[in-house]
């Protein structure tokens, strides 16, 4: 697909040998992107991290993976299925710093969507820094509920519905 400006990008699901690549995107966050994903000051991924990060059952653990220029990993964004609500799943969205800004996140988001849409999960939840604008604009653009605020984070929902003439991908706030 051909973002906004013009880049080129592959959005695949992420495989059980997606450790490098995996390994990669987080290489391309600076350590402020590393802590808005996480939350956390976070210097690196264990082995450990790694596996659970690229071991996904493509049902209630989905990844997709952006591909940049040269197949090199440019963007993640995946969801959990919350184990007491199965019709929810929380999502996360990692994209390397120089491709901030192209309309990336959105399409990960989107192409992520779908794929909850098709496993039964009805809404997406989000916990997002307060001060990450890029995270909180997306959810917002995506029809993105704000649910809580409080102690430097925002948690946010998105439901997914099906209407007539509707792609399977928008969401809709509830």
């Amino acid at each position: 697909m051909v973002l906004r400006d013009g880049s080129a990008v592959l959005i695949r699901p992420i495989q059980a040998a997606d450790a490098p690549l995996v390994a990669g995107v987080f290489a391309g966050l600076s350590p402020a992107s590393r802590w808005m994903r996480f939350l956390a000051a976070k210097n690196h991924l264990t082995e450990a991290e790694l596996r659970y990060l690229t071991d996904v059952d493509h049902h209630d653990h989905e990844a997709l993976a952006a591909l940049g220029p040269g197949g090199h990993g440019v963007g993640v964004a995946r969801y959990i299925r919350h184990p007491h609500d199965p019709q929810a799943a929380e999502i996360a969205i990692a994209v390397v710093d120089d491709w901030h800004r192209r309309g990336l996140g959105t399409q990960l988001l989107t192409h992520l969507s779908v794929r909850a849409r098709r496993a039964g999960i009805h809404r997406l939840t989000a916990l997002t820094a307060t001060s990450n604008t890029a995270m909180t604009g997306l959810l917002h653009t995506l029809g993105g509920a704000l649910l809580h605020a409080g102690g430097g984070t925002e948690e946010y929902q998105i439901t997914l519905t099906l209407r007539r003439g509707q792609a399977p991908c928008e969401g809709k706030a509830t």
